[in-house]
C-alpha cells in the first residue's frame, strides 16, 4: 500500500492534527486535481464553509500555475467581503510547490494574512 494517494492521506492527517480553523481565523483548505484546483475557508468548530473558489469558475487562460494564482486572489476577495483577514493554511498533503504555492501567493497578494 505504498501508493501516492495513501502517502498523501497520511501526510494530510498529520497536518490536520495540528491545523484547525475558527470563525475568526478559518482554515484555508486546498484540493488539487489533475485539471482543476479548489480552495475553501472552513470554520472547523461549527463545521461551516465560509467562502470557496475554484478554477472551474474562472474564465482565465494560461497555464495551471497562473490560474491557481487567480483562484487565490478570488478567494481573498471573497474573504475580505466576509470580513476575514487572517487564515491558517492547510496544504492538504500536497507539497508546497507549484500550483499550491501559487494559490497561497495569490491569496497573500489579495490581502489574506498567514
Amino acid at each position: 500500500m505504498d501508493s501516492k494517494l495513501y502517502n498523501r492521506t497520511r501526510v494530510k492527517y498529520r497536518i490536520r492534527k495540528k491545523v484547525s480553523g475558527t470563525s475568526q481565523k478559518p482554515r484555508l483548505s486546498v484540493f488539487r486535481s489533475n485539471k482543476e484546483i479548489y480552495c475553501q475557508l472552513i470554520d472547523d468548530i461549527n463545521g461551516v464553509t465560509l467562502a470557496s473558489a475554484s478554477s472551474k469558475g474562472t474564465k482565465s487562460s494560461g497555464n495551471k500555475v497562473s490560474i491557481a494564482s487567480e483562484v487565490g486572489k478570488s478567494l481573498a476577495s471573497k474573504a475580505k467581503a466576509a470580513g476575514i483577514e487572517t487564515v491558517v493554511f492547510d496544504r492538504g498533503g500536497y507539497l508546497y510547490h507549484g500550483r499550491v504555492k501559487s494559490l497561497a501567493d495569490g491569496a497573500r497578494e489579495g490581502g489574506l494574512i498567514f
